[in-house]
């Protein structure tokens, strides 16, 4: 559907991206991610023709944006992260005006305006003027006229930036159902909200592609060393004992807070290799009673410090941002 070849744009002598090239796939939800700065909403504005690269080609639906422009912007709707409202008018008016811009017939304008509503559940706002809406119903306006004119494909630039827990779940919904008709790249910095709602995601960092899968695989990819977390009765002494020599064990750690005649203990296992199953025969062997067991996987975040090299933005609960330092960036890492 969308198809980034060796896309370069510069401001000055600052390289914003840097030869990336990726594809979009039809009837997918992709998530765009990065650090502030690295590269995305300039990718975005380049696809959807607000901005001309410094190199490479950009085809939507085999139309080039800088070769055949309005056939390609016809394909695209675009919601940028400050939704492009005219607040001195009504919600109804502003939908029927976007219309007009975006070339829809006189005899489907009407129509498409209800359908947009309706999918957007503003209808019940089609009078209000757009500047005593709340944030989430802005949000909602401008989704709407990204859908006018039936485009194939959606770009939503931060979606869900500003809204409280309750609207970021409405429009999280609203995605997931606009996914069922259109191909859609969304950029978030919420990483729960991306892995909610995508079938794939794309890490870019400085510019550049650093990682592309489906949240799943992303995870297996990233998996390394894996990690367990048990509570087993027994002296921490005896449990390295049993388990001194078993295959797939990289190393044993003692926790503190195990209840009294108990250890709690991590085991970092080598490459991807599931212990559990004979490490709980072997504890049971032993007479080790194991507690509880937990296997600890790699979140978004994880994988998202990993490999855009640490000095990142991190979620907090509730969707805010903190710095934090992460692990070095993965060598050798493939690129679309």
């Amino acid at each position: 559907m969308i198809e980034v070849t060796d896309l370069t744009k510069r401001y000055g002598d600052h390289l914003a991206v840097d030869h990336l090239s990726f594809k979009v796939e039809k009837g997918q939800i992709y998530g765009f991610l990065g650090p502030n700065g690295a590269g995305k909403s300039t990718t975005m504005n380049i696809i959807t023709g607000y901005l001309a690269a410094s190199g490479g080609t950009v085809t939507i639906d085999g139309h080039d944006v800088q070769q055949e422009p309005e056939e390609a912007k016809k394909c695209v709707g675009y919601l940028p992260e400050m939704p492009p409202l005219y607040l001195d008018m009504t919600v109804e008016e502003y939908l029927r005006f976007a219309a007009e811009l975006k070339k829809v017939s006189r005899a489907e304008r009407m129509g498409q305006v209800e359908q947009v509503m309706e999918m957007t559940r503003i209808t019940d706002m089609r009078g209000r003027l757009i500047k005593n809406l709340s944030k989430g119903y802005r949000q909602r306006v401008g989704l709407a006229q990204a859908l006018l004119g039936s485009p194939e494909v959606l770009i939503l630039d931060e979606p869900s930036v500003g809204l409280d827990p309750k609207q970021i779940i409405e429009i999280r919904d609203l995605i997931r159902e606009l996914g069922k008709n259109h191909t859609i790249i969304l950029s978030s910095h919420i990483l729960s909200e991306v892995s909610a709602v995508c079938d794939h995601v794309m890490i870019i960092s400085h510019g550049r592609l650093v990682a592309s899968d489906s949240p799943e695989g992303l995870q297996r990819l990233m998996s390394g060393t894996g990690e367990l977390k048990l509570t087993v009765k027994g002296s921490f002494e005896v449990l390295r004992e049993a388990v001194d020599g078993m295959t797939g064990i990289q190393d044993l750690e003692q926790q503190s807070g195990a209840p009294e005649g108990c250890c709690n203990v991590r085991i970092r296992t080598e490459g991807d290799q599931d212990v559990r199953e004979a490490l709980f025969y072997l504890l049971a062997e032993k007479k080790l009673p194991i507690l509880s067991m937990t296997l600890t996987e790699k979140s978004l975040e994880d994988i998202f410090l990993e490999v855009t090299g640490g000095a990142a933005e991190a979620e907090e609960p509730g969707g805010k941002l903190r710095r934090r330092r992460g692990k070095k960036s993965l060598k050798g890492q493939e690129e679309s």
